[in-house]
C-alpha cells in the first residue's frame, strides 16, 4: 500500500508543498504537479467543477505518479468524507471549521473504529491489489490518511487552540481570502489583521504539534510565512500556474514581435 509522503515529512518536522487543482479535469493535471515536483495536490470539490468519478481518475493518476493526492470536501459530513477517501484520496481538507466538536466529528469520519466509525470499504485503488487483511488495512490507513482542517473566520483564529487539540489533526490550513473578510480587510492578506491572526494559528500549531498552512498565490508570502513557523506550504492552483507560464511567454513573443526582429 502507498504511504502518505506528506504525512511523513510532517510528521517528521519537514516542509511539504503543494497546490489546488481548481480547474483543470484531465487526470494528466497529476502528472505535470508530480513532475514538477510536487508532494501532494488538492482537489477543489468545495468550488471547483468536479464530481467523484472525476475525482477518483485524478486520484488514481497520481498515485500512479507519485504525488499525494487529497480533496476538499464541501462541508464536514460523513458522506462526503468517507466516499472521497473510498475512492483513495489519501487525505480530506475540511472548509469553515470553527468548533471543537465538528473537528472531532471530521476524524471520526476519517478514521476505523476504535479511534473513529468509518465504515470499512477499502477498494483496490487503496490497496493497489496488494493482499491484505482487514486488520492491516485499518491500521495502516488511520496512520497515513491526512486530515486537514481550515480556518478561515474570526471565530476559528479565536478557537485555533481548541481545534488542533483534538488528535488526529495533521494541518490546520488558512484560507486567506474568508478569513480577510471575516476580519473585515477583504483581500489585504498582509493587512495587520491578517499578519496577527495568521501568527496565532501558526503558534497554537506549533504548541499542539500540528503542521500550520496557507493558500496563497505568493511565493514570498509562503516564505515569510515559512520563517515564521509554517510548515505546508500551498501555492497557487493549476489553472493560476498555467496562465502564468502562458502571459510570461506571449509577453516575451510580443516583445520579440514588436522588436522587428
Amino acid at each position: 500500500m502507498k504511504a502518505n509522503k506528506t504525512k511523513q515529512i510532517l510528521r517528521q518536522g519537514g516542509t511539504a508543498v503543494g497546490t489546488m487543482v481548481a480547474d483543470f479535469r484531465s487526470p494528466e493535471v497529476a502528472a505535470v504537479l508530480a513532475s514538477a515536483g510536487f508532494d501532494f495536490l488538492i482537489i477543489d470539490n468545495e468550488h471547483g467543477p468536479y464530481d467523484l468519478e472525476t475525482d477518483h481518475e485524478i486520484i488514481r493518476h497520481a498515485r500512479k505518479c507519485g504525488i499525494d493526492a487529497f480533496v476538499r470536501v464541501p462541508d464536514a459530513q460523513y458522506h462526503l468524507i468517507a466516499r472521497t477517501l473510498d475512492i483513495g484520496a489519501e487525505g480530506v481538507m475540511v472548509p469553515r471549521v470553527e468548533e471543537r466538536a465538528t473537528v472531532e466529528e471530521i476524524v471520526a469520519a476519517v478514521k476505523y473504529p476504535p479511534v473513529g466509525r468509518r465504515g470499512y470499504g477499502v477498494r483496490s485503488i487503496i490497496t493497489d491489489r496488494e493482499p491484505v487483511s482487514m486488520p492491516e488495512a485499518i491500521e495502516f490507513l488511520n496512520a497515513n490518511t491526512l486530515i486537514i482542517i481550515q480556518i478561515e473566520t474570526a471565530r476559528a483564529v479565536e478557537n485555533v487552540a481548541d481545534l488542533v487539540s483534538v488528535p488526529g489533526v495533521d494541518v490546520a490550513l488558512i484560507g486567506p481570502a474568508d478569513l480577510s473578510v471575516s476580519l473585515g480587510v477583504p483581500g489585504e492578506s498582509e493587512h495587520p489583521k491578517m499578519i496577527e491572526a495568521i501568527q496565532r494559528v501558526v503558534d497554537a500549531c506549533q504548541k499542539a504539534g500540528v503542521a500550520a498552512s496557507a493558500h496563497l498565490g505568493s511565493v514570498e508570502q509562503l516564505g515569510f510565512w515559512h520563517q515564521r513557523g509554517m510548515r505546508c506550504l500551498v501555492c497557487s492552483t493549476d489553472s493560476g500556474f498555467m496562465h502564468a507560464g502562458a502571459s510570461a511567454c506571449a509577453s516575451a513573443l510580443r516583445g520579440i514581435a514588436a522588436s522587428g526582429r
